[in-house]
């Protein structure tokens, strides 16, 4: 095939409605950006179906845009989201799941630690009647002390805690259905939560393994503060997941306990005074004062629920904000809003 009638065959791919959106977020990752283009685009052509790839630029201070633009210019199906700071993966991922108009997308590291060819296997399990499967890292080149034995921890507590069975809430490597991810707004590191997330709304969630390479160049970007992020955010998920939409059911109890406990105090040392004529100050000084406490910070519990209810309902009905704003969008996509029209707060 000559180059032109390869381009315009490029051309009339991008027009088309994808059919498979491959989201890709970057930072720092100029090395590896072209050799992971290279090895993912014949796996692509391989489906026989419209696809378009989106790198999503998370701020990047290496050249990694330049690459991108060079990539953007030679294919059409590859498009670029710059984002105006560095707001991290969860964002970088909103920022892709919004951008992209695939039925099927599709969410992988860009730093060469996925491997491309297991892409088939994702959408087979796919669609054999799943909304969401994850790649298992099953054999992680990583040290066992230090990134495998805390990893295999971690997730095995959140699958009990979440009760989503998966063995590696941590890979990004997953496959979604188009209907399942615009549904679910991201912020903090939940994006290893998506599928306990998807669970809320009855998501069928399949997990298969897929290979791990050591990361092709460059330096890893995990550290102790991602871990403690992520554990603080995993706090918020359980909550969410039990109480997210009755929050009165988790402070409700507590608050009328803490109430009923001052009151039956309160009232059994009313009930000594006038029995007995003592000063209940005197005598039972440090009672009293708990007595009150409890019955102060029972109110002040129910009346949390009862806000937290009145939120949730606001939250449901107002207008959702993007938690990133673009810097700069590159697509061939005709009908395209502006990149201020997507800023958030």
């Amino acid at each position: 095939m000559t180059p032109v009638l390869r381009q315009q065959e490029l051309d009339a791919q991008a027009a088309e409605a994808p059919t498979y959106s491959i989201v890709i977020p970057l930072y720092n990752e100029a090395e590896n950006v072209e050799p992971l283009y290279r090895e993912l685009k014949p796996v692509l052509e391989h489906l026989g179906a419209p696809y378009e790839v989106i790198f999503v630029d998370d701020g990047s201070q290496d050249g990694t845009y330049e690459v991108l633009l060079a990539l953007h210019r030679e294919d059409p199906t590859v498009h670029l989201v710059r984002l105006s700071r560095n707001f991290g993966q969860t964002a970088a991922l909103a920022a892709g799941f919004d951008f992209a108009h695939g039925a099927i997308i599709i969410a992988m590291d860009g730093d060469l630690h996925h491997d491309p060819q297991d892409i088939p296997r994702l959408l087979e399990t796919l669609q054999q009647g799943y909304d969401i499967v994850s790649g298992w890292r099953k054999d992680r080149p990583d040290d066992f002390l230090t990134r495998r034995l805390p990893s295999r921890i971690a997730n095995w507590i959140m699958a009990r805690l979440s009760g989503v069975p998966l063995r590696d809430f941590g890979s990004t490597f997953k496959a979604y259905r188009r209907e399942i991810i615009k549904n679910i707004r991201l912020y903090g590191e939940l994006h290893r939560f998506i599928p306990a997330l998807a669970s809320l709304v009855g998501a069928r969630i399949a997990e298969i393994p897929v290979r791990a390479r050591p990361r092709y160049r460059g330096q890893s970007k995990y550290g102790l503060s991602r871990t403690i992020r992520v554990l603080l955010d995993f706090i918020t998920i359980k909550f969410l997941l039990s109480y997210m939409t009755r929050p009165l059911h988790f402070f409700g109890p507590v608050g009328l306990l803490a109430l009923a406990s001052g009151v039956l105090l309160g009232g059994y040392l009313t009930l000594k005074k006038f029995l007995y004529g003592i000063s209940l100050l005197q005598r039972h000084g440090p009672l009293l004062l708990l007595s009150m406490l409890l019955i102060i910070t029972g109110v002040q519990l129910i009346s949390i629920g009862l806000i937290g209810e009145i939120i949730m309902r606001t939250y449901y009905e107002s207008q959702r904000k993007p938690i990133y704003t673009i810097r700069e969008i590159r697509s061939r996509r005709e009908a395209r809003a502006s990149p201020t029209d997507s800023k958030g707060a």
